[in-house]
């Protein structure tokens, strides 16, 4: 695994592919908590602990291979420069609280789909991504490196309580389940406000695109499970899955609705998303991601042809600031960065049309 391929391929392998309703869900991922019985939890352990378990990870993983995701390597937080973690954050391999950690490093495997964070929260999480809604195909590669792992390790495990974590939320399974979704036709209808209500009252979590606290731009929102005691791997996944499927059918609705009643507004709106897109010489990050999903809905209801959706997918990847920044080589002011993210745009498009 090359550091330099990670960083200057922004479109991560498990992004290209097209799984099930990927005209509204994005992705979906699987994160397993776990502790090591051995050590404190991350949050307390001491500079010593934590290099024992980087360590514990360089002798034991690196360099193997599991499954169809090739060989891993292990990726040290206070070996990269502030760009790198940013580019890692923002293509989802990392948290932003790892990012911040002194101590923290990442196991990644070749293909992306797994990420193994150290030294976060907890003193591993386990993370697996997938394109479109395959929460138990997630599910099952995640399990399929925890097992791996365990082979070596002796997890923090209570009979009664479960995966014994540092956030009480995470105890029992470990596990949290997310999808992430893309709906402009609730956000249209100015329905979203009411569905989130109704998802937090069924005891799930939405947020933003990078997680806890961030802003969801461009209509895409993260959705996940929140308690796991009490709650079997499958039960978690299967509430969660039945959820989101019930929120794919209010977004078609509410897209059909906006067809029936508004049609003509929404293609001027489309179309002045495209010609933004497609024309701007200076275009910021938030105004960039709305545009992005105008018109990827657009291309969804048939308005837009001859542009592929993935398009759309790679470019709000790519125009985000911090891979915007390691494509130019280094630091970019604000301006700058919307002039490389205008430009990037343009090309992109007009290279599509052609």
């Amino acid at each position: 695994m090359s550091l330099d391929k990670i960083m200057n391929e922004a479109i991560s392998p498990w992004m290209k592919g097209d799984g099930p309703d990927s005209d509204i869900v994005l992705s979906s991922r699987i994160r397993l908590a776990r502790n090591f019985k051995q050590y404190q939890f991350s949050t307390m352990q001491n500079e010593e602990e934590a290099k024992q378990i980087h360590e514990l990870f360089k002798k034991k993983f690196i360099n193997k291979a599991v499954g169809s995701f090739g060989e891993f390597g292990l990726l040290k937080m206070n070996e990269l420069t502030p760009l790198q973690r940013r580019v890692l954050v923002e293509k989802h391999l990392i948290s932003p609280n790892l990012a911040g950690t002194e101590y923290g490093a990442c196991l990644l495997s070749e293909s992306e789909h797994i990420s193994v964070m150290l030294n976060e929260e907890d003193h591993i999480r386990i993370q697996c991504l997938f394109s479109g809604l395959q929460l138990s195909e997630a599910l099952q590669s995640a399990n399929q490196i925890d097992n791996w792992i365990e082979k070596e390790v002796e997890y923090a495990f209570d009979e009664s309580l479960g995966y014994i974590t540092s956030c009480p939320t995470n105890v029992g399974t470990g596990l949290r389940a997310s999808v992430m979704i893309h709906l402009p036709g609730l956000v249209l209808t100015k329905r979203i406000s009411r569905i989130i209500q109704v998802i937090q009252k069924l005891g799930l979590v939405v947020r933003g695109i990078y997680g806890e606290g961030s802003e969801a731009l461009g209509n895409i929102f993260q959705v996940s499970n929140q308690m796991t005691l009490g709650k079997s791997e499958e039960d978690i996944i299967a509430d969660l899955k039945s959820v989101i499927q019930q929120i794919i059918q209010q977004e078609k609705m509410a897209r059909e609705l906006i067809v029936q009643n508004s049609s003509i507004e929404l293609e001027d709106k489309v179309y002045r998303s495209y010609g933004i897109l497609a024309n701007s010489r200076l275009i910021q990050s938030a105004e960039a991601a709305n545009c992005l999903s105008d018109v990827r809905l657009g291309i969804d209801l048939g308005y837009i042809k001859g542009i592929s959706r993935n398009i759309l997918t790679e470019l709000m990847v790519l125009t985000q600031p911090g891979i915007l920044q390691q494509y130019a080589g280094g630091p970019l002011g604000p301006e700058e960065r919307d002039y490389r993210r205008a430009t990037l745009i343009r090309e992109r498009l007009r290279i599509e049309k052609n």
